[in-house]
């Protein structure tokens, strides 16, 4: 799995950033422009979430086939589509 990059958070820093974001959106108290800013912010850092979330996925998928030798479980299922 690939190292976040020196400017980026860490995942679990990405996701509380992207959570504290999303509240403060649903209390409404924002300005629209600053709303705006924060659902950028918001994007960019789901973005680095789900990345991760993938190469996290494929790892998992690399150590199942080593220890079985080659046989592999069923994949993950996601509920994304794969457009």
């Amino acid at each position: 799995m690939t190292k976040p990059k020196a400017n980026e958070p860490s995942f679990e820093e990405a996701l509380e950033k992207l959570e504290s974001i999303v509240s403060k959106m649903e209390d409404g108290d924002v300005p629209l422009a600053d709303l705006l800013t924060q659902f950028e912010e918001g994007s960019k850092l789901l973005k680095q979430c789900e990345s991760r979330l993938k190469e996290a996925e494929l790892r998992i998928e690399q150590l199942k086939l080593n220890k079985t030798g080659g046989e592999s479980f069923e994949p993950f299922q996601t509920t994304e589509s794969n457009d």
